[in-house]
């Protein structure tokens, strides 16, 4: 590492022989209005940038010479211009689109068909770079995928769109845990780190931009994280451009959604936006639901033409019945019940949620090369409701009989954070800089009751395998909410969390920007409270990349990285939870095809992971305590292909091999046994296929399938523990689009398997079953 910074010194040296000047200029339509996101790039380099919403371009920095300049738009033909450059000097170059302004409205609807595949990423994630020169793997799911694929939210079907990643049971519809590279994967939400024990609440869609998937450490966008990586949910902001839409979906077992998105202006200085849904939704279980309805108001003031305030208001409102309704428990073993098996009874409850997020960001251009935001947000969740679960020292017996507990739970989940970053970018000689700095700031809060509980039946009036309804034996819980929640949740259901971090992140360019080093690091202090067990800690973590443009389309990477992250939570025996270490070593290539219609990534790595926590297997009721493993390994390989493959048909496919595994003994483990809560092999597809001319134009079809082999469970220590079976999910359907209206239907579970994800548990099993074979429809009309 010494002779690494030795030679960079000795690059920096040679600064003042590199002479060099800038290009600027418009990309105009052929009515002659700006022409937004057209990319204009170097022919032959790996140098370039995108127009602005006033169509407006510059590169900087560029060597003194004679230049192919190529503004390129998907769904349109290249242009391409001869400019030179001189010594201090600015060549300004003008392209005029052929299409008109609502021409090429039009070809940004028809390439959206198809827009699997994205290069760039949020501002959310702080890095101003494609994702083709960034020396890890990111995987954009744009917000045109969501909605032909018809998801709604984190829950329902995103995942399959990532390479590796999977999604454990135990929070049915309420939470969304994602795990990937063996461990969980952390939950942002524009940059903000949201991830708790306990949340956050699954986003719906409704005010989902897209979402960002970064796997493996990555110390300048978390100020603390799991090693695994993290997906950044991205939310909806005005663009300037006056547009909206209208949907409605109509789905199996009583679904019903309508939501709208307005655009606009109301000036040249304020934009707003603004979401709006309404659902609800039975399921294929008996008595259970979930109804949700989301506001999402966004207004943004240009104060000058160098800074812009965007205030943001996110509320969901969540009324969904008692949350164990997706469990099936038996002693025989998984999928011994019919799919629509439930525990609930039609007497409870229901359990409500208010969600309130509401985000300041502030972005401000310094100079031409740098850049300042700062933002703030406040989250606060509440929670009023239950859950429901086989009575404290009882179990299912033999014979199916079970004695079911409703237990209160009352929770509150408060976060604020502040961040505030620089990016900029600087020529030293030869050398490009791409810097980033910045602070991160947050407290976490969560507050639950789980102090009380009622039993509903006696033994032997309640059987699995030949449930009754309507009138246990001893009637509904009455909890006592006279104290407040602080006050019910007291020391023993307290988890808080603050963090302060500073980071730093050079990328050096050399050779025209062929070659970037990325040389970061990030300071982290954190205190941790769990449930009266206090933990500190403090740490400097470093980060080093490369990345090589072999040509402008293909580019080779490598990374090494650390992670640090102070963990909460109980060990039986009283002892103390230690942070998580460890390191991360990924190589990969990437490569955009055709002009960036298409692009494949292929990454291999292995995370070196100590003090890993794990479910406790014995755990009962509303238990949370924990077991500290010594040392995990996980090693994997990730291919990831998305995009236009040919004119009309699209392709999203993935697959992952994850071999994740102990290292080191302890008490618990011993080395060589697996680690929880991963398959080892995880593979999806979905083809898109739409007529671009003809009778048939705007007509299309999809089809697609989820695989995971070799599963593991939520818990692997159990005395009684099984493998999960192989997974194996058909979806297909069908679209047409023509002008202002969209309209789709999907099929889901063709081949209407009993799909499920389970575990051991205590000396029972339990498992939460997806749905049969069920359907969508849905209509969009866009104005």
């Amino acid at each position: 590492m010494r002779s690494l910074y030795t030679l960079i010194f000795l690059l920096l040296g040679f600064s003042g022989f590199a002479q060099t000047g800038q290009i600027t200029g418009q990309v105009l339509t052929a009515d002659g209005k700006a022409a937004e996101n057209v990319s204009v790039g170097v022919k032959g380099r790996a140098i370039g940038t995108m127009s602005d919403h006033e169509g407006k371009f510059t590169i900087q920095k560029i060597k003194v010479g004679k230049y192919t300049l190529v503004a390129s738009f998907v769904g349109l033909k290249s242009q391409e211009q001869s400019v030179e450059v001189t010594e201090g000097q600015t060549v300004n170059v003008s392209f005029m689109l052929q299409e008109t302004s609502s021409q090429l409205d039009e070809v940004v609807v028809r390439s959206a068909q198809n827009p699997y595949h994205s290069n760039q990423v949020s501002s959310t994630l702080r890095i101003n770079e494609p994702i083709l020169e960034t020396p890890q793997n990111i995987q954009v799911i744009t917000g045109k995928v969501l909605q032909i694929q018809q998801v709604t939210t984190m829950n329902d079907g995103v995942i399959r769109n990532i390479s590796g990643a999977t999604r454990l049971e135990h929070w049915g519809d309420l939470y969304a845990r994602i795990n990937m590279r063996g461990s969980r994967a952390s939950a942002f939400r524009n940059g903000m780190n949201v991830t708790s024990s306990w949340g956050p609440l699954t986003e719906d869609m409704s005010v989902v931009d897209h979402i960002e998937f970064v796997k493996g450490p990555a110390g300048f966008m978390m100020s603390n994280g799991e090693p695994a990586g993290m997906y950044n949910v991205v939310t909806k902001r005005p663009t300037g451009v006056t547009k909206g839409e209208a949907s409605l979906l109509l789905g199996s077992y009583d679904m019903y959604r309508a939501s709208a998105d307005l655009d606009g202006k109301l000036s040249d200085k304020v934009w707003y936006r603004f979401n709006v849904m309404g659902q609800t939704k039975n399921s294929f279980r008996a008595y259970e639901f979930n109804n949700r309805y989301s506001i999402a108001p966004v207004i943004s003031y240009k104060v000058d033409d160098r800074t812009t305030l965007t205030a943001e208001y996110i509320y969901q409102h969540v009324k969904m019945s008692d949350v164990g309704s997706y469990y099936s428990f038996a002693k025989a073993g998984y999928a011994v019940l019919p799919r629509d098996f439930t525990l609930l009874d039609p007497g409870l409850d229901p359990t409500y949620v208010d969600d309130h997020n509401l985000t300041l960001n502030v972005q401000h251009q310094l100079s031409k090369n740098w850049k300042l935001t700062a933002q703030a947000s406040y989250f606060n969740y509440k929670q009023k409701g239950s859950s429901l679960w086989p009575a404290t020292g009882t179990e299912p017996d033999s014979a199916g009989n079970l004695i079911r507990s409703v237990g209160i739970w009352d929770a509150s989940n408060v976060s604020k954070f502040g961040q505030v970053f620089v990016n900029g970018e600087e020529q030293t000689g030869f050398i490009h800089h791409r810097i980033l700095g910045g602070l991160d700031l947050g407290n976490k809060e969560y507050l639950a009751d789980w102090g009380q509980s009622h039993i509903l039946d006696s033994a032997g009036t309640f059987n699995v395998y030949r449930p009754t309804y309507g009138s246990p034996k001893y009637g509904y819980s009455q909890f006592d909410r006279s104290k407040s929640l602080a006050q019910r949740a007291g020391i023993y259901g307290t988890v808080t969390q603050t963090y302060t971090a500073l980071y730093l992140q050079d990328e050096l360019g050399f050779l025209d920007n062929r070659i970037r080093l990325t040389l970061a690091g990030r300071y982290t202090y954190v205190k941790d409270n769990a449930y009266n067990t206090f933990t500190t800690g403090k740490r400097f973590t470093p980060r080093v990349g490369l990345s090589i443009s072999i040509d402008p389309q293909t580019t080779v990477y490598g990374l090494y990285d650390q992670t640090f992250v102070p963990q909460t939570g109980l060990i039986r025996n009283g002892g103390t939870v230690k942070p998580i270490s460890g390191n991360n070593l990924e190589a990969g290539v990437k490569r955009d095809w055709f002009g960036g219609k298409w692009n494949t990534s292929l990454s291999v790595y292995r995370i070196l992971k100590n003090n890993q926590l794990s479910p406790d297997p014995t755990n009962v009721a509303n238990e949370t305590y924990v077991l500290q493993l010594g040392q995990t390994q996980t090693e994997g390989i990730e291919f990831d292909l998305k995009g236009e493959i040919l004119p009309g048909l699209s392709l999203v496919a993935n697959y992952a091999l994850t071999d994740s595994k102990i290292t080191k003994q302890t008490s618990e483990a011993n080395v060589g046994d697996k680690v929880a809560g991963y398959a080892k092999h995880v593979a999806n597809a979905w083809l898109s296929y739409q007529a671009p001319k003809g009778v048939l134009k705007g007509l299309g079809l999809s089809a697609g399938f989820s695989y995971q082999g070799d599963r593991t469970t939520w818990s692997w220590f159990a005395a009684n523990q099984r493998a999960l079976p192989n997974y194996f999910r058909l979806d297909g359907g069908v679209f047409w689009e023509k002008e202002h209206i969209t309209i789709t239907a999907n099929v889901f579970n063709i081949l209407d398997k009993y799909l499920y994800s389970g575990s051991a548990y205590a000396s029972y099993y339990y498992w939460q079953a997806e749905p049969g074979r069920n359907s969508r429809m849905g209509i969009t009309y866009k104005f």
